[in-house]
């Protein structure tokens, strides 16, 4: 019994130390308010999207959560309308698993709202199967979807500047890699769908937003628009409710443990689209709500040139 308490003492003791000096999240220091600024995030009816909606609306913004589900958009808007006081919380439906449902998205946005003064590219996806489009479903929505909505939606962000583009990443994108010949033959960037090929479409899809980031950048020198893309920390969201009963049943302990809640993964997106004077920084990489250096392949510019290209002509843009 006693070695028992020793050992469960040790252990809590261990992850005190752990939560406290290497898992516990900085947080966004910026007190600045939205009243009259327009906020689009997407796939925020839940976790780290919800969290950052709903923070935003607490600042006065008009958020507006573009999300699939309208079922479960809808509730969350009631959600965050009581918890934030804000009335201006909408739903307007967004599927960025169809390129069509995109520009359809677009198209509506643009013709009932006058600003849009943050975009926070939010939605992310493990799973296997297809878009809309015949692509791999971790490329065409994380990568291709947000791709495409952001230049559809480019024009205004110029008009309300100084405005910003956030998009999420993750710190695997250091695992990932892009196959152009790949991509040309299967709509892919990886071969196949077991677990661990949706595991490395996930990291390539999170490559290719860090390289959006930098190319955008780059296309929006002379403008008073910035970006910025990051890793939020390792979260307990929803994003891998697609994986099989037993492979949740392994992970989920780990995830309660050790992962952090959707507030503490939320605060590096608002530190992306809140803090004062980070435009010098425009088309960088943050995490913990601090500059980070992004991966080899991530820092590749002709890599990041290419990608935009070949975006632009899968998306319809060329």
């Amino acid at each position: 019994m006693t070695m028992f308490v020793y050992l469960t003492a040790g252990f809590v003791l261990f992850y005190v130390f752990l939560y406290y000096f290497v898992l516990k999240a900085a947080r966004c220091c910026s007190q600045v308010k939205l009243q009259g600024k327009t906020v689009v995030v997407t796939g925020s009816n839940t976790g780290i999207g919800k969290s950052t909606a709903l923070e935003l609306a607490k600042r006065g913004a008009r958020v507006i959560l573009a999300c699939r589900s309208r079922k479960r958009a809808e509730a969350a808007v009631l959600d965050i309308r009581r918890e934030s006081g804000n009335n201006q919380v909408l739903f307007m439906q967004l599927d960025l698993a169809s390129l069509k449902s995109v520009r359809s998205f677009a198209e509506t946005f643009l013709n009932t709202e006058p600003r849009l003064d943050i975009l926070i590219n939010n939605a992310g996806v493990i799973a296997s199967g297809r878009t809309e489009e015949g692509f791999g479903l971790a490329f065409g929505v994380n990568h291709l979807g947000h791709f495409l909505l952001t230049n559809l939606l480019l024009e205004r962000l110029k008009q309300c500047g100084p405005s910003r583009v956030v998009t999420v990443s993750a710190l695997l994108h250091r695992c990932g890699n892009i196959n152009f010949p790949l991509l040309a033959s299967t709509k892919d960037l990886v071969s196949g769908e077991s677990t661990l090929q949706n595991i490395r479409a996930y990291c390539n899809s999170k490559l290719c937003n860090v390289l959006f980031t930098r190319e955008l950048a780059n296309q929006l020198q002379g403008t008073n628009v910035s970006c910025f893309c990051l890793h939020p920390g390792v979260i307990r969201t929803e994003i891998g409710r697609s994986l099989s009963w037993w492979q949740q049943l392994l992970v989920t302990p780990l995830v309660k443990l050790f992962f952090l809640d959707v507030e503490a993964g939320s605060q590096t997106t608002l530190h992306c689209a809140l803090q004062e004077g980070l435009e010098p920084l425009s088309g960088r990489y943050f995490s913990n709500c601090a500059l980070q250096q992004v991966g080899a392949r991530g820092r590749d510019d002709a890599l990041a040139k290419k990608l935009w290209e070949v975006s632009e002509r899968l998306t319809g843009l060329s």
